[in-house]
């Protein structure tokens, strides 16, 4: 598995954006080592099934404003801020004062962490969720509570109200959730919120929700100011490499934690902001990636299961699923078959995590695991 991890770092190491080879060749310089643009070619048989990233994106107006602005990248271009902002802003029904731009929601997720971290308690954190960013909390000495999931592998709302105390500064809700797929019902999530909020800053990851139909809960945040939307390019747009994602909260939340940024919004870089306004225009390339990554899922699991692997219902572009009735080495037959794919998250019962590629792709993952 080295092997394929170091071509996977090289790759994303490299990647432009996720530009196509072709309007990369368009406009790279002499200065470019060919080696480097080779190396997209020496990847080719290579299948990411790892990082829950969108295999058709960028969008197509996407990759056209990229291709079209790289010659203003030399200048700052100070008005795209506003831009995207206000774009965001209307996408969201929500105002301009309420967005705060991040280079990915990972960065928004660390100013979250630095603002709460200013004074000293506890965190509540559903377990497994999404923690890789909750480094910065423990860091600040924060003390974790992880909250077991259901036995369908769902957030308990109720477990985790309870573990609610006065010196809880942070309850952080992945929905849908990240490995399990699992979402909320949004009544409930509504009703929680509600309860936290008025003492806690409540922050929902809303990373995976645009593979779903249900609503963001971002209407909601003038009713309960210490809620926070964290948001992103990264996934069903197809941006992951690019860098952009956003929170979404009251005026003084957002004031709050862009006093916690060294450059206001400016940690995105011009390219990643019109290929972002773009992509908010391309309903077409969404709604299709939605239909593809909804069938070629429901393949994936129908697929699993006649391989004795236990599924969880997914609203999202990954499956969780067991290995522990799977009767082969599971991540050997990855490797030789030059899949990456995820690792595992509970030991007890096996549970590991893999992305749904396109369908072709998970046609080969089923074939190499079979």
């Amino acid at each position: 598995m080295e092997t394929n991890r170091r071509l996977w770092l090289k790759k994303i190491g490299i990647g432009v954006a996720g530009i196509g080879f072709t309007n990369f060749n368009s406009f790279a310089s002499p200065l470019v080592s060919e080696n480097l643009i080779n190396s997209f070619e020496n990847d080719a048989n290579l299948i990411f099934l790892r990082s829950n990233e969108n295999p058709y994106g960028p969008s197509p107006l996407a990759r056209k404003a990229f291709a079209d602005n790289v010659n203003i990248s030399n200048r700052y271009n100070w008005d795209i801020e506003a831009q995207i902002i206000s774009a965001i802003a209307l996408k969201n029904s929500v105002k301009d004062e309420n967005i705060l731009l991040g280079a990915g929601s990972t960065e928004i997720l660390d100013l979250v962490a630095k603002f709460v971290s200013l004074d000293k308690g506890n965190y509540v954190i559903a377990d497994p969720s999404y923690e890789y960013w909750t480094v910065t909390l423990d860091n600040f000495s924060l003390t974790k509570n992880k909250v077991p999931l259901t036995a369908d592998k769902k957030i308990n709302l109720k477990a985790m109200l309870e573990a609610v105390n006065q010196n809880t500064k942070l309850v952080y809700i992945c929905n849908p959730n990240n490995p399990t797929g699992t979402i909320c019902e949004r009544e409930a999530l509504v009703e929680f919120v509600t309860k936290i909020s008025q003492n806690t800053i409540v922050l929902i990851d809303e990373a995976y929700l645009e593979f779903t139909k249900q609503q963001s809960l971002s209407n909601i945040i003038n009713d309960h100011k210490n809620i926070i939307i964290a948001k992103t390019f990264s996934k069903i747009y197809g941006l992951a490499g690019a860098r952009i994602g956003y929170a979404i909260a009251s005026k003084t939340i957002i004031d709050n934690l862009a006093n916690l940024q060294s450059n206001t919004n400016n940690s995105v870089s011009v390219l990643s902001k019109l290929a972002a306004i773009a992509s908010l225009k391309d309903d077409k390339f969404i709604s299709s990636c939605y239909s593809l990554n909804e069938n070629a899922r429901q393949y994936t699991i129908s697929e699993l299961q006649k391989l004795n692997c236990e599924c969880i219902s997914s609203n999202t572009n990954f499956i969780y699923f067991s290995l522990a009735k799977y009767n082969k080495d599971y991540f050997k037959q990855l490797e030789d078959n030059n899949i990456e794919g995820g690792r595992i998250y509970e030991e007890q019962g096996k549970w590991t995590r893999i992305t749904v590629g396109k369908m072709d792709e998970m046609k080969k993952f089923i074939k190499a695991i079979q």
